[in-house]
């Protein structure tokens, strides 16, 4: 196994069971047998849930609210392809494979069942429904060894698919750069949707570059260029319209979202986002 992943893993590995360890991915509540909290009974709520022996202390009707009795079904989506690759390296690649390992290893922490896909040009990959640590590390080493220069995911073709396979409802992250439109309300108005941004941060903060080629990471394409004030500006104003339009997006279907930049620790946005 390569090096740099294989050490990718165990940091994940370590991390969740450290610094992530009671930090659960997600409440879920119902008909179950764990307690979860006591609250004053509200018009339209079922008289079975009434505990009699707190009402009659409290003189007031009181519920109990329990744990659903099941586990969580944790989805990984990845959307992958050229983009990916920003400066002279494929940073960002590294930083979506180690925020999905992390998410794996969470979830098989948690006892949940976990599912990972990944969407690229001329493939798509799954794990199945798992809590094991192979099929958790083999999705992992998918997303790192990935050949992505030169490709294009086609987002609502894959938008779709993914919506037609997950037949459970379930917690889904969808992971990706989010440089272009991705429409993400079918998804969420079936499932928990949370959409993971990864960026390099001069990406956000490009330099001035003067005379120079720049190379389109998706298609190939060249372009011999001045890359200055002016460039810089139309680039960043493009930049702010696309993220504009996404946050709006996600605030309007109640998707939560964490930006998770190629320099940032994963942990640290992941345990802000679970809290």
């Amino acid at each position: 196994m390569n090096t740099t992943l294989k050490a990718l893993q165990l940091k994940a590995r370590h991390q969740v069971y450290t610094l992530l360890s009671g930090h659960n991915l997600s409440k879920l509540h119902g008909e179950g047998y764990d307690f979860s909290e006591l609250r004053e009974y509200q018009m339209g709520d079922d008289i079975r849930k009434i505990n009699w022996t707190i009402t009659a202390k409290l003189g007031k009707p009181y519920i109990k609210e329990l744990h659903a009795n099941r586990e969580l079904s944790v989805v990984v989506a990845a959307f992958m392809d050229g983009s990916l690759y920003f400066g002279s390296g494929n940073a960002k690649q590294e930083k979506l494979t180690e925020t999905a390992t992390l998410l794996g290893y969470a979830a098989q922490q948690n006892a949940d069942l976990f599912t990972g896909i990944s969407y690229e040009q001329n493939q798509t990959n799954t794990t199945p429904p798992t809590k094991q640590f192979y099929h958790i590390e083999q999705f992992s080493k998918t997303l790192f060894e990935a050949s992505l220069l030169g490709t294009k995911v086609n987002y609502n073709t894959s938008m779709e698919d993914l919506f037609k396979r997950l037949h459970k409802s379930s917690l889904v992250f969808v992971i990706g750069d989010f440089l272009e439109e991705v429409d993400l309300s079918l998804l969420a108005q079936k499932h928990e949707v949370i959409a993971i941004i990864i960026r390099d941060r001069e990406e956000e903060s490009p330099k001035k570059l003067a005379e120079v080629t720049l190379s389109n990471p998706q298609s190939g394409a060249k372009m011999d260029t001045y890359f200055g004030k002016r460039s810089i500006e139309k680039y960043l104003a493009r930049l702010k319209e696309n993220d504009e339009k996404l946050i709006e997006h996600f605030s309007r279907y109640d998707i939560r979202y964490v930006k998770i930049f190629t320099d940032d620790e994963v942990v640290g946005k992941l345990v802000t986002l679970f809290q």
